[in-house]
């Protein structure tokens, strides 16, 4: 498998992963509101990162909505995996370096 390169879109998708699991729009909320609007993600944008993220096991997708009572069942969520907080620490600021720092996120 080839080493995946980190864009700008995938390292802000990466860095809203960053402290929580989130559903598509959430992490385009995040992204944006994160940069002051200076990165707005397409749908489209989002959904091929996030399938590229998936297939380098960069992130992964819950098996089950964390309040289903509570949320649209269409939903997909996604956290973080530990090569994916490894990957975007690598690529951090220094001001974005304390979000990837080791923690109980999985």
């Amino acid at each position: 498998m080839r080493p995946f390169a980190l864009s700008r879109d995938t390292f802000h998708i990466l860095v809203a992963l960053a402290d929580r699991e989130r559903h598509g729009y959430s992490i385009m909320q995040e992204v944006s509101a994160r940069t002051a609007g200076a990165v707005r993600l397409s749908p489209s944008t989002l959904y091929s990162a996030i399938r590229r993220l998936l297939e380098e096991g960069l992130i992964e997708e819950l098996a089950e909505r964390p309040d289903p009572d509570h949320d649209d069942e269409r939903r997909r969520y996604y956290r973080l995996t530990k090569a994916g907080r490894r990957a975007a620490a690598g690529c951090a600021t220094p001001e974005h370096s304390l979000l990837f720092m080791p923690s109980a996120v999985p």
